[in-house]
């Protein structure tokens, strides 16, 4: 329980009645969730205004409503609170209730179109490897030391992503590494909260049909750099992403940067690339890690450049980098009794398919043939559909299109729009099969022992979405099951 006044610190009121001593037990911007004692904000939604709901959260018993416009109606045992920006008053709203969290951690956000979850994910993986209290906000799922709890978005709404910082602090964490998502970062999901570091990995087109614009995508991503971090923080950028130098134009923090090709602040040239590992320097010194190509060496070298800003010993760090395993479900190995080698990755944009594929291309052998199993997700930007079939052919001697998530989208449709990307000549590399897991068995099948089948677009994923409906799926479980047959 907290008072509705503590909980409004910082928040300017445009108009208020009622009380503002009232205890408020939970805050909900769901009115299908409020209970007596809650505390119900309206938000404006993409497809639904939660002032609508105003009404009925004061039926199930709200003790407070905040809102853009006074209602018309007004109950008098509710107090009413007008605040220019709703979404973004809960950021802060939910901050306070649960006694600014962030505060009270070192939270470093990462942020990009590609590698966030690795980047995350290895850097909680180190601090954790070492005894540090550390907690993980990713894709994947959220952890508090070594619990796991399970995650559906990549960044959580404003009130659960507080409970769940708060739950870190209860558990005595002194980090937490967070991915932060364009979307999050536009709905102000991450409102209220003070990060001591963040890390840009690269940008590419990516999103555009929720951004429309890509100007304004890079507009999202630029906002971790220009409002939550202050002149105590640090940002890190990939100097070789060429809008780099944008996304902290404004930034109140101290700016730093790593490369592999131009000047930075830490350094990495790569020395040998293989199926099992690649072999790189780091300001000069060797380092031999399992994770394979160009991509992950930049999110290696940005996880070491992260944690020597947050004072980790460079003797110490360089030896513990090597021994982290791979991120789940990126660039994930599977070897078949008769030497072919399955490869699942999460790459579900053109950038990152042609990421792993040019990596794979880098390592295979001569005798070796390079299969793709490929598709794109329903419901998403339509343009990037003929472009990763595209890709997919450059590099690859056969390639299999089959459904991704289709969500509510006809998966057939989806494989004619990657088959814009293909010309007559390349017809007779390709075949199309809706059915995933009859897609990866063909593939398997054409396969030659020796060669590497690429599996790509759902990576970690346990779950296939059709028809708006989630099925378990797993890639890695029905490569298995094909390979010990």
């Amino acid at each position: 329980m907290k008072q509705l006044k503590d909980i409004l610190q910082g928040i300017e009121l445009l108009d208020q009645t009622g009380s503002m001593d009232r205890q408020i037990s939970s805050l909900h911007f769901d009115s299908r969730q409020v209970e007596p004692g809650s505390l119900f904000i309206a938000v404006k939604g993409l497809t639904v205004d939660g002032h609508a709901y105003i009404e009925q959260a004061v039926d199930q018993g709200a003790e407070a409503i905040v809102c853009e416009k006074m209602p018309a109606s007004l109950n008098n045992g509710t107090s009413y609170l007008v605040v220019e920006d709703t979404a973004q008053a809960l950021g802060k709203m939910a901050s306070n209730f649960y006694g600014n969290p962030s505060q009270k951690l070192k939270l470093i956000g990462i942020t990009g179109t590609n590698g966030k979850t690795t980047s995350a994910t290895l850097l909680y993986k180190l601090f954790l490897q070492r005894g540090m209290h550390t907690g993980l906000i990713s894709t994947i799922a959220n952890y508090v030391n070594k619990e796991k709890l399970k995650t559906r978005f990549t960044t959580p709404d404003a009130v659960q992503l507080n409970k769940l910082l708060s739950h870190m602090v209860e558990k005595g964490c002194e980090y937490a590494f967070m991915e932060v998502s364009s979307h999050a970062l536009k709905q102000m999901r991450t409102a209220g909260l003070r990060f001591h570091g963040a890390l840009f990995t690269n940008i590419t087109h990516e999103h555009l049909d929720y951004h429309q614009t890509f100007e304004d995508y890079i507009h999202s991503k630029k906002l971790l750099f220009d409002h939550y971090l202050d002149k105590r923080s640090f940002a890190l950028v990939n100097a070789d992403d060429r809008r780099s130098g944008i996304i902290v134009q404004n930034t109140p923090a101290s700016v730093y940067t790593f490369a592999l090709k131009t000047h930075a602040d830490f350094k990495a040239r790569i020395l040998e690339k293989h199926i099992d590992g690649t072999l790189f320097t780091v300001d000069q010194k060797e380092v031999w890690t399992p994770l394979v190509g160009r991509f992950n060496v930049y999110n290696l070298l940005g996880v070491y450049a992260t944690a020597r800003l947050l004072g980790y010993r460079e003797e110490e760090l360089l030896k513990d980098i090597s021994k982290l395993p791979p991120v789940e479900g990126r660039f994930e190995t599977i070897q078949s009794p008769d030497k072919k080698t399955a490869v699942v990755d999460y790459a579900h944009s053109p950038d990152a398919l042609e990421n792993v594929l040019s990596t794979l291309q880098g390592v295979q052998k001569k005798h070796q043939q390079l299969i793709t199993v490929v598709g794109a997700g329903g419901d998403r930007d339509t343009a990037k559909r003929p472009q990763m079939a595209a890709i997919a052919l450059k590099y690859s001697h056969r390639v299999v299109f089959t459904s991704d998530n289709p969500r509510t989208e006809d998966p057939e449709a989806i494989l004619e729009d990657m088959r814009h990307g293909i010309s007559q000549e390349q017809a007779h590399k390709v075949v199309s099969i809706v059915n995933r897991k009859e897609g990866i068995r063909t593939a398997c099948m054409m396969a030659q022992s020796g060669d590497i089948i690429l599996v790509a677009g759902k990576g970690h994923e346990t779950y296939q979405e059709i028809h708006g409906v989630r099925h378990h799926f797993d890639d890695r479980e029905v490569i298995r099951e094909i390979f010990n047959r």
